[in-house]
């Protein structure tokens, strides 16, 4: 869906941004007494910084766990039992799916640890404890200063992890199996912690909602609010007879973990106290004047722009055509996805004046600069300034090629390493060529898979070539694009007419020929004008890829100095790091919020609204009869409102981004009460600066977890081991 309808419908009144809010934060579990302790009490928290970062004793981040290397998970039972996010499972849940037994379409719930699915590749990771070694780090940087020509050591994770060995020894590895130790920069390379990990690489599959219930909505109602998303998964962690980390074996048992969260059914209500532990993954907090500016009028610009012209024209296919709706639907979803961060993003900076904020900021750290004669920050935020100006033009051109060429048209992306080494064979005259030629024809078949429609790649590519050209200067595209206005005169439809006719990759029935032929060219391969088409598009991204990383170290290192300055003005505990998928904890409140004028949107949502958007037309919205029949007989067991509703859903101002799906929200009293899955579009702009008035968590309710688990699936076993 295009967004712009219901963007122009936000009139919102603009206001001024602070720099700091009561919500805001992704803060260091280590550094909760110096810095948040007091105001999370004064907003109900019953726990002490101990009860929640311990890292000589048990506490709640015991029971919080990066799961595989972009989401969080908590574990919930005493036989390692761990609840994360159904899409954080996803992978795992669709590799044991078959025609036959589709756990995606049906769920799964093992009736014993026998019926428990094994994951090759999947670990969950604990952290240990988190210790600080700038110190450290900086005598080692110094140390080693004569090695490192660049000077970038202080930044490369590959130097960092050595020295974070040498740190605590090969002995201490060998003798503590599982652990890893890692060192990560913190405020851009100003600090430094050591995080010591404990990761388990046995972890099975317990119980999964079908998608109807766990990615319901799907991607729709992807950034959406109000949601009705049953958007959870189980495992289990397993480990040795002695509670090791260990390789997948019939001979493993539960794990039985130091701490578990103890759930609370007693569900919320506005206003309460929220809090969460997880791992978020980036975020842009510090960002200079000139980087908002470069965000919204390259990077996201771009997006929006060339993605809608990329959607209108695949929209149009698939409203014309049945079978290419169905070809096309997860594409075109997938393609809004970053489409509307980004329009959120835009639509944040503008509203608050980012810009002007961050400006306010530099302007602030100018004057202290001046009063105590550290005009080093003053140069590099002036550096930070001229190279944001001199990569100006490389970084359209780069976000231009990505978004309107690679991204965007589906035969661009070929793979051209199997026909060079079959040009390659045939030109040295290599007689066994069998595997050759089937690896080619598994290319085209990758390529032209059961999703993939050729003439609506065709009239996408013309659509898209026709906009990049309209505003990128011939002599900066592809060399191979010299032909559009050499042999085409300009016309793009003719140019990729003539791709799709004279390449051995442009229809079945050419990669047929080709491979029938009984003498086949090299010279066809290597004039072949989709993978010529290719590799020109490769190579200018190549280029402008080595361009543009010139500019790398010296932005680098000036906002390193930028980031000294601020930390230097303000003192070492007012701020937090940006998010670099280190366990971190951000609190707020239950509370709803107002898009724009005249609309309020509640914190809660329930089943009414689940059965209220059903659709069997579409398979985004399909509700399952079971579920159906528990809502009209309102068997919700111990689960449901007090008015007899059964919740789904909530919302919290709590500060989130990427790497927080799966984390568990947290009550005063530290229990469980949801597990966070999203966030509302209006709030993205977050990454950048928190928005107190739209930015909101969404969050599965525990209490729909704990109805579709004991009632849905019918796993009350399940429900007995959660007893703490």
């Amino acid at each position: 869906m295009i967004l712009r309808k219901f963007i122009i419908v936000l009139t919102v009144t603009l206001g001024f941004v602070t720099t700091a809010f009561g919500d805001e934060g992704m803060w260091m579990l280590n550094l909760l007494k110096q810095q948040k302790l007091t105001e999370m009490k004064s907003m109900g928290l019953e726990l002490e910084d101990y009860d929640i970062y311990n890292p000589d004793g048990s506490s709640l981040k015991d029971a919080v766990v990066q799961f595989g290397r972009g989401c969080t998970g908590e574990v919930i039972s005493s036989q390692g039992l761990v609840l994360t996010n159904h899409h954080c499972g996803y992978s795992q849940i669709q590799s044991h799916s078959s025609i036959e037994n589709n756990l995606l379409d049906n769920g799964f719930w093992a009736k014993s640890l026998d019926d428990e699915l094994p994951n090759p590749g999947l670990t969950v990771t604990f952290i240990e404890k988190i210790d600080d070694v700038t110190d450290y780090v900086n005598k080692c940087l110094k140390r080693d200063s004569s090695e490192d020509s660049l000077g970038f050591f202080y930044l490369s994770p590959a130097y960092l992890n050595k020295i974070a060995k040498e740190k605590v020894g090969e002995e201490y590895l060998k003798s503590n199996l599982g652990y890893e130790i890692e060192i990560k920069p913190f405020f851009e390379g100003n600090q430094y912690y050591m995080l010591t990990k404990k990761i388990y690489s046995d972890i099975r599959l317990v119980g999964t909602p079908p998608s109807s219930i766990g990615k319901f909505g799907a991607d729709t109602d992807n950034w959406m609010w109000p949601r009705h998303t049953g958007d959870f998964s189980i495992f289990r962690i397993y480990a040795d007879i002695e509670g090791n980390p260990a390789p997948y074996s019939a001979d493993n048992i539960p794990l039985k973990p130091k701490r578990w969260l103890k759930i609370s059914s007693e569900g919320v209500k506005e206003g309460d106290f929220a809090m969460m532990l997880g791992f978020p993954g980036t975020t842009n907090k510090y960002y200079t004047s000139g980087e908002v500016a470069e965000r919204r009028d390259i990077d996201n610009r771009i997006r929006i722009d060339m993605r809608e012209v990329r959607q209108n024209a695949m929209l149009e296919e698939m409203l014309n055509n049945p079978e290419v709706k169905i070809q096309y639907a997860a594409k075109y979803s997938g393609s809004t996805n970053a489409y509307k961060n980004a329009i959120g993003t835009n639509w944040a900076i503008d509203l608050r004046d980012f810009e002007g904020l961050k400006k306010n900021e530099e302007q602030r750290l100018i004057k202290w600069a001046q009063n105590n004669k550290e005009h080093n920050y003053i140069e590099a935020l002036k550096e930070i300034e001229s190279i944001l100006n001199e990569r100006a033009d490389l970084r359209y051109r780069s976000w231009m090629l990505n978004e309107g060429i690679t991204r965007a048209i589906e035969f661009a992306a070929v793979p051209t390493k199997s026909s060079d080494e079959l040009a390659d064979a045939i030109e040295a005259g290599d007689r066994d060529l069998e595997a050759l030629y089937e690896n080619l024809l598994n290319d085209y078949n990758r390529f032209a898979n059961k999703d993939y429609n050729i003439e609506v790649d065709k009239k996408i590519a013309k659509t898209m070539i026709r906009a990049y050209i309209s505003l990128i200067d011939q002599d900066k595209q592809p060399v191979f694009f010299k032909l559009i206005y050499t042999d085409f005169d300009g016309d793009i439809d003719k140019f990729i007419d003539y791709i799709f006719e004279n390449s051995i990759f442009g229809n079945r029935e050419n990669i047929n020929h080709f491979l029938a032929s009984e003498t086949k060219s090299a010279e066809t391969l290597r004039n072949d004008p989709m993978f010529l088409f290719v590799k020109s598009v490769r190579d200018e991204a190549s280029g402008l890829s080595k361009k543009l990383s010139a500019y790398n170290i010296p932005f680098a290192k000036a906002r390193k100095t930028y980031l000294k300055g601020i930390l230097e003005m303000d003192g070492p505990y007012k701020h937090f790091p940006d998010a670099n998928l280190t366990l971190r904890l951000t609190y707020g409140e239950v509370k709803g919020y107002n898009p724009s004028d005249g609309v309020t949107y509640s914190h809660q949502t329930t089943l009414e609204g689940v059965i209220a958007k059903e659709d069997s037309t579409n398979w985004e919205f399909v509700v399952p009869e079971k579920l159906k029949e528990l809502f009209h007989k309102k068997d919700y067991g111990n689960y449901e409102l007090a008015e007899g509703i059964m919740p789904v859903n909530f919302i919290a101002t709590t500060h989130t981004t990427g790497g927080n799906s799966g984390s568990p929200v947290l009550n005063g009293k530290g229990e469980l009460i949801g597990i966070n899955f999203d966030r509302n579009w209006e709030g993205v702009g977050g990454d950048i600066q928190y928005l107190p008035d739209y930015q909101r968590s969404i969050i599965v309710d525990i209490r729909y977890v704990l109805f579709i688990i004991e009632k849905y699936a019918n796993s009350t076993h399940l429900i007995v081991e959660l007893e703490p």
